[in-house]
């Protein structure tokens, strides 16, 4: 097979370590430079690793190549409807054993801001089971509270109703104004049944209706990315983020500063490939990223 040429990259010193894969196979680049050595990696988890309840082919071993080269990275995801905890389950179900400190969620990173700006009950229109992880914080009860001191609006699928929707409306609405928190904002994901809606079209529907700015604490907000970054004490250009979703992963990333991979998996759509600028690097699969680092990342 050819080799595949990257643009930005010096692969002149190439590791002896046998990659999973063929260097440079299913591997595509854009005109855009991709870092020249990535000291980091954030990854996205459903699509990438995993793609309804199974592991990606070379998920595995992708994974373990980056715990064994002892890259930093964290998994980003902007999974709500389940705590941190049924996620490190999940992938241990699926035989991917992962550390819940390597995870970073939406609920993870809203109960954090709310520590630091909100003092009073905070209304969690998320799945019960995911209130763990906002641990200490208040939460409001319509019988009990008049009002809330935030609105935090997290994925509850089918559970969402007019009735559920209007409530945060008029929560949001009362004269002290409290933020509305969005735990993301992707537009859908893809389910066994299809493509499903996720958060952002109710987060996008609550903005219209009470003429509030949403904060973000997810992908694609930087601020998230950022999170990420300051965990692992990386920098900008010196991290690659992984994903299947050009909006969310890969331009969120790249509008935190952060350079953005595609993989042909999950939610990706051909016409991915037809958005302008296109993305800067693609992989067929996740499988593919220890060939091209190898290849062409690792120079040191």
């Amino acid at each position: 097979m050819p080799q595949a040429r990257y643009h930005g990259f010096d692969a002149s010193d190439r590791p002896q370590r046998k990659p999973p894969r063929a260097p440079g196979a299913g591997v595509h680049c854009g005109k855009r430079i991709v870092p020249v050595r990535p000291r980091s990696l954030l990854v996205d988890l459903d699509g990438v690793v995993y793609q309804e309840g199974h592991l990606v082919d070379g998920a595995a071993e992708a994974v373990a190549w980056i715990e064994d080269r002892g890259i930093p990275h964290r998994f980003l995801t902007n999974t709500s409807s389940r705590p941190r905890r049924a996620i490190v389950d999940k992938l241990g179900d699926m035989g991917l054993r992962v550390d819940a400190e390597h995870i970073l969620t939406p609920p993870v990173a809203a109960a954090d801001w709310l520590r630091g700006r909100v003092d009073g009950p905070v209304a969690l229109f998320v799945n019960e089971v995911t209130w763990e992880d906002f641990g200490d914080i208040a939460r409001f009860d319509e019988a009990k509270h008049r009002r809330a001191a935030a609105v935090v609006i997290g994925d509850l699928g089918e559970d969402w109703t007019f009735a559920r929707l209007n409530q945060a409306f008029g929560l949001l609405m009362n004269d002290a104004r409290p933020p509305l928190l969005a735990l993301g904002m992707t537009r859908y994901w893809r389910t066994g049944g299809g493509l499903q809606l996720d958060v952002g079209p109710f987060v996008k529907a609550l903005e219209y209706a009470t003429g509030t700015e949403a904060v973000v604490l997810g992908k694609p907000a930087p601020e998230f990315f950022h999170a990420a970054l300051h965990a692992l004490d990386a920098s900008q250009k010196e991290t690659l983020m992984i994903g299947d979703d050009r909006v969310g992963d890969v331009e969120g990333a790249e509008a935190a500063g952060i350079p953005g991979a595609l993989v042909r998996t999950g939610k990706f759509s051909p016409s991915d490939l037809d958005a302008d600028p296109p993305p800067s690097l693609v992989f067929d699969s996740i499988a593919d990223l220890p060939g091209w680092w190898e290849d062409c990342a690792s120079a040191r």
